[in-house]
C-alpha cells in the first residue's frame, strides 16, 4: 500500500511540475528551489549527505546517505516575487510609432514549484533513486500595452525533468554515482506586432524532450568532515513548434542548449549539535549564445534569441543547530552573481545580482517521518535597462527603450520526508543522517 502511495504522489508531482511555471529564481531562467530541507540555509552544503535526499539533485553520490529500505520526500515551494518594470519608449523620427512610459506593472507570477525523491537501498553499499524536478521556468507579463510591448510581452519557460540515479559506496571515505536526465522544455514568447493596427500579438512556442546525465562524489576525509563535487550536464533541445502573427502561423524550429553546473559542497561538524555548511556554484550560461529561429518550410531566420551570458557564480554559507532531539533549527546566507549584465539586460529578463537571506527547521514527527520549513527573502540590487544603439536586441526601426526594474522575492517552502521498510538495515545512519 505505501508503495503505491509514493508512486502516487510522485505521478501527481510530475503533473504539477509540467503545468508549473515561476519567475526564475537561480539566475537567467532556472530554479534553485528543489529542496525546503536546503531553502533554510540558502542551499549552503547542498550536495553533501545528510537527512534529506533531496541533495540527489545537485549531487546524486549523496544517495548513499540513505537509511535503509525506501526513502521517500515531497517538497513544495511557494514563490512570490515583486518585479515592476518602468521606462520610456522612443521611436525613430519620422516614426508612426506612438512613444510610451506605460509601466510594465508587476511582471513577476506568483508560482508553485514541487519536486519529488525517492530511494531504495539495494544493499550495503548501493542505492538506487530517482528524482522528479522542475530545474528551468520562467514566467513574466507586463500589461499589454506597455511601454516596451514591440520588445516583449510574456515570456514563458516550463520544465520537467525525470532523474533515475544509481550511487554506490566504495567505502567508508569515498561514494561515486551517476544519472540520466530525461527533460521536456517548452518556451512561448509574445511580442507586440508595430507594423499593424492596434498592435496585435505575435507568438513563437515550441517544446522538445532530450536527454542528459547527472554524476557526483562525496568525501569524507576525516570525522565531522564532508566535501562534495556534483554535476549536472546540459541538455540539448531541438524545439518545434509555430509562430503566430497577423499574416498567419508558420511552423518553426530552434536550437536551445541549456547551461550545464558543477557545485563544490562542503560540511564541517563543530560541535555534536552545531554544524556549518558552504556552497560554490558555477553554472556555464555563457553556452546558450544565441540560437536561432528558422522555418520548417525553407530554414530562413525568423528570430535571433539573444542571450549572449556571462557565466553564473553562487556562494552560500550556512549553518544548523540541533535545539533538542526532534527540532533542529538553521539558517543561511548567499550572494549570487546573475548571468545577465547591464549591457545585455533585457525587458523580457530583467535579471540582476541578488542576496539571499534564509531561515528554516525540521522537526522530526516519528523515527521514520520528518518536516521541513524554509524561508527565504532575495534582494536584488538596481537594475538598469537601455536598449538602445549597441544593445543587441536594439531595432532602430523600433526605436529605444531606457528605464529599471525594482524586484524582490518571497519563497515559502516545506516537505514531508519518510521512510519505511527495507531488508539492509544500516544502524549508523540515523534519521538526521549525521
Amino acid at each position: 500500500m505505501r508503495k503505491h502511495v509514493g508512486a502516487g504522489l510522485l505521478s501527481f508531482t510530475a503533473i504539477a511540475t509540467a503545468f508549473t511555471a515561476g519567475e526564475a529564481l537561480a539566475g537567467g531562467f532556472a530554479l534553485r528551489e528543489q529542496s525546503a530541507y536546503y531553502q533554510g540555509m540558502s542551499f549552503a552544503g547542498y550536495g553533501t549527505t545528510g537527512p534529506s535526499i533531496s541533495s540527489m539533485f545537485w549531487n546524486p553520490a549523496t544517495l548513499t546517505g540513505a537509511g535503509a529500505g525506501w526513502t521517500f520526500e515531497a517538497h513544495n515551494s511557494v514563490i512570490v516575487p515583486t518585479s515592476e518594470v518602468t521606462g520610456t519608449f522612443t521611436p525613430p523620427g519620422g516614426s508612426p510609432l506612438p512613444a510610451s512610459s506605460v509601466p510594465a506593472g508587476d511582471i513577476g507570477n506568483d508560482a508553485f514549484v514541487p519536486a519529488s525523491y525517492a530511494a531504495y537501498r539495494l544493499n550495503e553499499r548501493a542505492v538506487l533513486g530517482v528524482s522528479i524536478n522542475a530545474p528551468f521556468g520562467l514566467a513574466t507579463k507586463p500589461a499589454q500595452n506597455w511601454a516596451g510591448q514591440f520588445y516583449s510581452r510574456s515570456s514563458k519557460a516550463q520544465s520537467i525533468n525525470v532523474a533515475p540515479t544509481l550511487a554506490y559506496e566504495i567505502n567508508d571515505m569515498v561514494s561515486v554515482a551517476l544519472g540520466l536526465q530525461i527533460q521536456h522544455f517548452a518556451v512561448a514568447l509574445k511580442t507586440g506586432v508595430p507594423t499593424v493596427a492596434g498592435f496585435p500579438t505575435a507568438a513563437i512556442e515550441g517544446d522538445d524532450i532530450a536527454l542528459g546525465v547527472t554524476a557526483g562524489v562525496t568525501v569524507k576525509p576525516m570525522d565531522g568532515t564532508e566535501i562534495g563535487l556534483g554535476y549536472r550536464s546540459g541538455v540539448f533541445h531541438e524545439l518545434d513548434g509555430q509562430i503566430a502573427t497577423p499574416a498567419g502561423v508558420n511552423g518553426i524550429n530552434a536550437r536551445l542548449m541549456t547551461p550545464d553546473m558543477v557545485n563544490l559542497s562542503v560540511k564541517q561538524r563543530v560541535t555534536d549539535t552545531f554544524r556549518i555548511f558552504g556552497t560554490v556554484e558555477w553554472t556555464n550560461w555563457s553556452r546558450l549564445k544565441s540560437p536561432r529561429v528558422t522555418l520548417q518550410a525553407n530554414g530562413a531566420t525568423v528570430q535571433t534569441l539573444h542571450f549572449n551570458y556571462r557565466d553564473g557564480w553562487f556562494f552560500a554559507l550556512g549553518g544548523e543547530y540541533d535545539f533538542n532531539e526532534d527540532l533542529t533549527l538553521r539558517a543561511g546566507i548567499a550572494y549570487e552573481l546573475s548571468p545577465v549584465t547591464d549591457d545585455i539586460r533585457s525587458t523580457r529578463l530583467p535579471d540582476n545580482d541578488r542576496l539571499w537571506l534564509s531561515a528554516g527547521a525540521s522537526y522530526q514527527v516519528l523515527e521514520n517521518l520528518a518536516l521541513d520549513l524554509g524561508y527565504t527573502y532575495i534582494h536584488t540590487g538596481d537594475t538598469p535597462i537601455n536598449i538602445g544603439p549597441g544593445h543587441q536586441d536594439y531595432n532602430p526601426a523600433l526605436g529605444t527603450f531606457v528605464g529599471s526594474a525594482d524586484a524582490n522575492v518571497n519563497i515559502v517552502s516545506a516537505s514531508l520526508r519518510y521512510r519505511w521498510g527495507g531488508p539492509h538495515d544500516r544502524p549508523e545512519a540515523d534519521t538526521r543522517g549525521y
